[in-house]
């Protein structure tokens, strides 16, 4: 192990050896189901691509067609649909048609929370 490996081991890892079995069983009773983690780690994942990102932030406070958000984004329709797709297939948008015309909203408050949780954060 190279040196710099090996002290960064020493300054995050334990130098002891002490197994906490109370915390270590705390920890596995606030444990979610891995269906639920797998599907927290694919909207995290979802969130992570900055177009993604920005159409959810556009549509924070706002509704938005396709022509709407590709216009913003500087990107084809064609991009901004398939954009969408993947946020609809994890409930972080939905759709309503007027007429000829589809517009997109955040699915619901927890996505706008979620959104405001993580800025305020990145703010700090």
């Amino acid at each position: 192990m190279s040196s710099s490996r090996a002290s960064l081991f020493e300054d995050d890892g334990c130098r002891v050896g002490v197994v906490h079995m109370r915390r270590v069983e705390e920890a596995r009773r606030e444990t979610i189901a891995e269906r639920d983690l797998e599907r927290l780690a694919l909207t995290y994942k979802v969130l992570g691509d900055p177009n993604r990102l920005k159409i959810v932030m556009a549509l924070k406070n706002v509704e938005m067609c396709v022509c709407d958000l590709a216009a913003f984004l500087r990107l084809s329709e064609s991009a901004v649909s398939h954009q969408l797709r993947r946020l609809k297939d994890l409930a972080l948008v939905r759709k309503r048609r007027e007429g000829q015309r589809i517009y997109y909203a955040l699915d619901d408050d927890h996505v706008a929370e979620l959104l405001n949780v993580g800025l305020e954060h990145v703010r700090e």
